[in-house]
């Protein structure tokens, strides 16, 4: 049966520039970074303390995913105060974080424009 999720792929035009900004932002670790095809490299990253990574990879033919919001939704425990270290290392939200009855939440973005959610965990009741 299905255990896991192992990776989600994020659609990124520049590999190098992505890795800097995964790694060094937010905090990720590389867990592979290879050859996979004439134009890309497979670079799996891991979350410190999660299951689950990320690919920065994009499939032949899917570049119109590049800089559109993806169904991703980080969480943390503080949402308020991950945005300012995240802020003060350079990244952009495109919504802050507020409150709201089933939650915290922002949406913040990468260097190809890619949107992503950060949460918090659990809701509020």
């Amino acid at each position: 049966m299905i255990r896991g999720i192992k990776f989600v792929s994020i659609p990124v035009r520049d590999q190098d520039v992505s890795l800097k900004f995964y790694t060094e932002a937010l905090g990720f670790k590389v867990g592979t970074d290879q050859p996979f095809t004439e134009k890309q490299r497979w670079i799996e990253l891991l979350v410190p303390g999660a299951e689950t990574g990320l690919a920065l990879f994009t499939p032949e033919g899917q570049e119109d995913r590049i800089g559109q919001f993806q169904s991703i939704a980080f969480w943390c425990d503080d949402v308020f105060a991950t945005a300012k270290v995240l802020k003060s290392k350079g990244v952009s939200f495109v919504k802050e974080p507020k409150t709201e009855s089933w939650g915290t939440s922002s949406v913040f973005k990468d260097p190809d424009g890619n949107m992503f959610a950060l949460s918090s965990k659990t809701n509020h009741k």
